[in-house]
């Protein structure tokens, strides 16, 4: 089993820190894409300086200072040599290290990272010098061994997609005890060669997102980042082993959507790249602040695969590109200002080594069996030698000699004692089988216990239904009650409210409300009781016998029913939602409804339209006439 073993790098109980290294490439001028001729907007001023036009004063300049300044005039080979190289031995030690390209779409990122089949990029030349460096450190260590390996993925849409399998589906980001960040289900090609890097690193390139945009005919839509992985071996005890990892990322530009274009899927392309380096910038924001407040990695897929690369444990290179032209120009000063930002980032690599037990093959444990075990003694006795020989002096061992002969009684003295514990923990496993029995039956015997108290509460609720039901059937059947006109006391409400059985015997309405003067008591609630007795109610306690649903139209004047009639088709059509809810027998879905209707078919022709509403039948739309014209007459 291997054990993590913290190993600083440098002298012994030192912690060692590396400072984000970074560089600033200026891409060459294009001329033709300068439309005012208006000139470079930044120039260099020695290999760590430049400076850039201050926007709000065209007069003066804003000067810069980074690790490194390459010109327009820069070869691919220049900027390899001056920024990437010096960090790669550092993984073959088992530390880490990354190189990620930075800034804004049309800067020359791709090409500083890729480049082209005449001038190689930073990838190419970086794999390259690793397999060089592990060629010579094979020929000078005697004992040790390498193997190199690598990873491909993108960042499309906050998805990461592996590259080296391009139909695979979102892969998720973990992160071990250790705090590494891991990806399961990612591709490792194991490599022997460049050449064997190249064959598997041109074909998953091609599956990169890429499209065309007003800036760059093939702009980068995602995220891309290749590790290579490289795993130090010892061949012999006690197995160190170390692991180095090299991340290379080639991050997507920030972009202007007014100047690129973009539309349906590249705007939402857009929105997750400037997103993600939104929350990158957040990132090197609150690193800066420090006091060990809250660092946002977790805030996007791009910023959690970096956390190593940014304030973690990694030797870290940022090459921010920027380009020249004046259209680019709050582009380049935003770039400018994160790159000043990211230097004072202090990330603190350490070597990643672990050490493996050794294991004794089954052919050479046999005989070691037979030499040490195989008499026939009592244990005691082989204990108390072993005792002695750890007591008598022995001579120094070689650290590559194997174990001696006291190390390996002791190895079988505790497989033995392991191998007699095998009854013991027999009984214990039985025992234990016992209990978990017993606590299941008692588990059982307890839900039986709940569900036999949810029968018998399931068997009170349909007894309380049932008698309910009765009771109210028992009240439908009561004979209609006549009572007087109390003065002394409010009638209960449960006293005025009655089946609509009892409509058939009220009087017509209009003799109430043209013949009869309703006392001065009711005066104030003189619109409630309307309203309930045209709903078949019977209000204050008043006996008012009940409208004929029949014939109550024939005890109507015939001019006075059709100017209602208008009234209420003049509702129907031109009032809001609002004022049909006013209308009696229309709530708040059938007013929506009668809305949705004449928003579709116009004005409603005649009152009787309105059958055609979804749930006004015609027995509804009787009462509805009846409700509305008795209303409207007793205003």
């Amino acid at each position: 089993m291997a054990q993590r073993v913290a190993v600083n790098d440098g002298a012994a109980g030192s912690k060692r820190t590396s400072r984000l290294r970074v560089a600033v490439r200026l891409r060459p001028y294009m001329d033709k894409q300068d439309e005012k001729g208006e000139g470079p907007c930044v120039r260099g001023l020695g290999p760590q300086k430049l400076e850039i036009i201050n926007w709000r004063n065209a007069t003066e300049t804003l000067q810069y200072q980074f690790d490194v300044f390459h010109g327009e005039q820069t070869t691919q080979q220049e900027v390899f040599l001056t920024s990437v190289k010096p960090i790669l031995p550092h993984i073959l030690n088992g530390q880490n290290a990354s190189v990620f390209a930075y800034g804004p779409t049309g800067a020359g990122k791709t090409h500083t990272m890729l480049g082209s089949q005449e001038q190689p990029g930073v990838i190419t030349r970086a794999v390259k010098e690793v397999f060089k460096l592990v060629e010579a450190q094979e020929k000078g260590l005697d004992g040790w061994e390498y193997s190199v390996g690598m990873s491909y993925l993108e960042i499309y849409n906050e998805k990461v997609l592996d590259l080296l399998s391009p139909g695979s589906q979102d892969l998720p980001i973990r992160e071990d005890k250790d705090r590494n960040i891991l990806i399961p289900g990612l591709t490792h090609m194991p490599l022997s060669s460049f050449t064997d890097f190249d064959t598997h690193f041109i074909p998953a390139s091609l599956n990169r997102t890429t499209a065309s945009t007003k800036l760059n005919q093939r702009s980068s839509r995602s995220h891309a980042i290749l590790l290579i992985k490289v795993v130090k071996s010892q061949r012999g005890p006690p197995h160190r082993q170390q692991t180095g990892k090299l991340y290379l990322v080639d991050l997507a530009g920030s972009e202007d959507n007014r100047r690129t274009g973009n539309q349906g899927i590249r705007l939402k392309e857009s929105g997750a790249i400037n997103l993600s380096l939104f929350t990158l910038s957040k990132v090197v924001d609150a690193l800066n602040a420090g006091a060990g407040g809250r660092v946002p990695y977790r805030d996007s897929k791009l910023t959690r695969l970096l956390q190593d690369s940014l304030g973690g444990s990694a030797h870290s290179v940022m090459i921010t590109n920027i380009a020249p032209e004046y259209r680019y120009y709050f582009d380049t000063f935003s770039a400018l200002n994160f790159a000043a930002k990211s230097k004072q980032i202090v990330n603190r690599p350490f070597v990643r080594e672990t050490v493996l037990a050794p294991t004794i093959a089954p052919g050479k444990r046999a005989r070691v069996e037979q030499e040490a075990g195989g008499s026939g003694e009592p244990q005691n006795k082989k204990s108390k030698e072993g005792k002695k020989a750890e007591q008598s002096p022995s001579p120094p061992v070689h650290p590559h000699s194997s174990p001696d002969s006291s190390v390996l009684e002791r190895l079988l003295a505790l497989e033995k004692m392991m191998m007699g514990s095998a009854e013991r923990e027999r009984l214990d496993l039985l025992k234990t089988v016992a209990q978990s029995r017993k606590e299941i039956q008692m588990l059982k015997e307890k839900q039986k216990e709940l569900e036999d108290k949810a029968n018998m509460l399931n068997k009170q609720n349909e007894t309380i239904e049932k008698e309910s039901k009765d009771a109210l059937l028992f009240k439908t059947d009561l004979p209609l009650l006549h009572r007087k006109l109390s003065t002394a006391s409010k009638p209960r409400k449960q006293q005025a409210v009655v089946t609509p059985l009892q409509v058939s015997q009220v009087q017509p309405l209009q003799q109430c409300a043209v013949v009869c003067k309703p006392s001065q008591f009711l005066d104030k609630k003189k619109k409630r009781i309307q309203t309930e007795v045209g709903q078949g109610k019977e209000n204050g306690g008043v006996d008012r016998p009940p409208a004929d649903d029949v014939n109550w139209e024939s005890h109507l004047d015939s001019a006075l029913l059709e100017q209602s009639r208008k009234k209420i088709l003049q509702t129907l059509n031109s009032s809001s939602l609002k004022d049909l809810k006013s209308l009696q027998l229309i709530g708040d879905k059938k007013a929506k409804l009668i809305m949705g209707w004449r928003e579709i078919h116009g004005d409603f022709t005649q009152v009787e339209d309105l059958k055609q509403i979804e749930g006004i039948t015609a027995k509804r739309f009787s009462s509805f006439i009846k409700a509305n014209i008795l209303s409207s007459m007793g205003k």
